[in-house]
């Protein structure tokens, strides 16, 4: 697991650090005083978990968090805060702890063991499982980048390929609830993570481009402004 940890109080901070050390299987990517440079940080490197005090100056933890969730980004948080007044908000952004000070190291710790149970669950859980007559067809459902269906057949497409499998387009959203995933079109389910951009093909309609694939996808005029209000 990769963490990047940021608290503006240099003790805190080095306390975060000395717990994090010396729990197994966990990477402290970034530790920072500054929460400006903790977002240029999550800009250019991957993490799995952002553990932040809420009230800093100019850039809080709260709006840290806050873009984590707008944007999608696949990042857990747990607020470290000496202020119970965000609580209420914090969890409006589905973050995993919040967590007030002073608090026992143990609590920390007991708090990202049961992230990290909760993601070897997601990873499992992470998976289709494709109908294709007599066999069963198992992918990550991370790896697919959008989901096509034309006349009786559908193709699923995939960073390492296309799939084809009968299921339909309802079963198959059924199974992706995931963020991550949107009915773009009634012929297509995509991966906004993979989306480059939209390009305008009718009144209400765009063509969606992907990155590292040829392939392109429909989207509706309302799906964008969806996009646009609740993901970019």
């Amino acid at each position: 697991m990769r963490v990047g940890l940021v608290d503006d109080r240099f003790i805190d901070l080095e306390k975060l650090n000395g717990i994090i050390r010396g729990i197994p299987d966990v990477e402290i990517v970034f530790s920072t005083l500054s929460a400006e440079e903790a977002y240029s940080f999550i800009k250019r490197e991957e993490i799995d978990l952002l553990i932040a005090d809420i009230e800093m100056p100019n850039l809080s933890g709260y709006e840290l968090a806050d873009i984590i969730h707008s944007h999608a980004l696949d990042i857990e948080v747990i607020f470290v805060t000496g202020s119970s007044g965000y609580a209420v908000h914090a969890f409006e952004l589905n973050v995993h702890d919040y967590i007030m000070k002073p608090y026992p190291k143990d609590r920390l710790i007991k708090s990202i063991e049961r992230l990290k149970e909760k993601t070897r669950s997601s990873e499992i859980a992470g998976r289709l499982y494709l109908k294709q007559k007599n066999d069963i067809h198992i992918i990550q459902k991370k790896d697919i980048v959008f989901i096509e269906r034309s006349g009786r057949s559908t193709t699923i497409h995939t960073k390492s390929g296309p799939i084809k499998t009968y299921q339909t387009l309802n079963e198959l959203e059924g199974e992706l609830r995931e963020r991550d995933f949107i009915r773009s079109h009634r012929s297509f389910i995509i991966n906004i993570h993979y989306v480059k951009n939209f390009s305008l093909y009718a009144k209400n309609s765009y063509i969606v481009s992907f990155d590292g694939m040829g392939e392109t996808a429909m989207i509706t005029k309302e799906k964008v402004d969806f996009l646009q209000n609740h993901y970019f």
